[in-house]
């Protein structure tokens, strides 16, 4: 079992919570050419070519495991994936000077554990912004990006990975998807309609109809003692 972080909007994070998220799609990289075809195997990520025979994966999906299969990024069935949203942290801004790029840096010190403080989640409440000063104690927004292991506060299970075009996505998928929690005035009527407006909100005009395969991941969120 191996445990990787992966990042979700404010708007995810509740539909998680709330359990009307249980899958999410992330893109191939490299996408495959036309004339090949993703599809599971037993642990694995194997290539099939339109005749049906097994190819290396390598050319294919830029990397292979020792059977020369593309392994999900993402993990397999029995893996975690610890979440990563945009949050608060207590602490302080310092500067460092950057050697590589000769010029001094934002640093900030992360003080909520030291403090015996809990991390906040912009998911549920968004604190007032304020401007970075020196040396200022206080609670600071911190990107998704940066939060650390001890910080999270959801632990998913993966419990299926499949590879599928963007377009073969279900209604009762896109339901999975949370698309639920969106905004109303971002709906478009049905959950397959709300998910391909959220794909395109996140990856620009015509990726829809670009149609590229995915990693289809689903998940089972773990009580937060796990």
């Amino acid at each position: 079992m191996k445990s990787r972080p992966i990042l979700f909007s404010a708007s995810m994070v509740m539909a998680i919570l709330d359990g009307r998220k249980t899958q999410t799609r992330r893109l191939v990289k490299p996408q495959p050419s036309d004339e090949w075809a993703p599809v599971v195997g037993a642990d694995h990520l194997i290539v099939i070519d339109r005749h049906g025979d097994e190819q290396p994966g390598r050319e294919v999906f830029g990397a292979s495991d020792e059977r020369e299969g593309r392994v999900c990024p993402y993990g397999r069935p029995g893996d975690r994936l610890w979440v990563r949203e945009t949050y608060y942290a207590w602490g302080h801004w310092t500067k460092r000077f950057n050697q590589k790029k000769r010029r001094e840096e934002w640093h900030f010190v992360d003080e909520t554990v030291g403090a015996g403080l809990s991390y906040r989640y912009e998911a549920d409440e968004k604190l007032p912004r304020r401007k970075r000063e020196l040396h200022e104690v206080a609670w600071w927004k911190r990107p998704a990006i940066f939060m650390p292991r001890a910080a999270s506060r959801i632990t998913l299970e993966i419990t299926e990975v499949r590879v599928e075009r963007l377009q073969s996505i279900s209604e009762a998928d896109a339901l999975a998807e949370g698309v639920e929690a969106l905004p109303m005035e971002t709906r478009r009527g049905t959950p397959r309609a709300d998910f391909c407006a959220l794909w395109e909100s996140i990856n620009g005009a015509g990726s829809w109809d670009a149609n590229p395969w995915l990693w289809c991941v689903s998940f089972r969120p773990l009580a937060p003692t796990t």
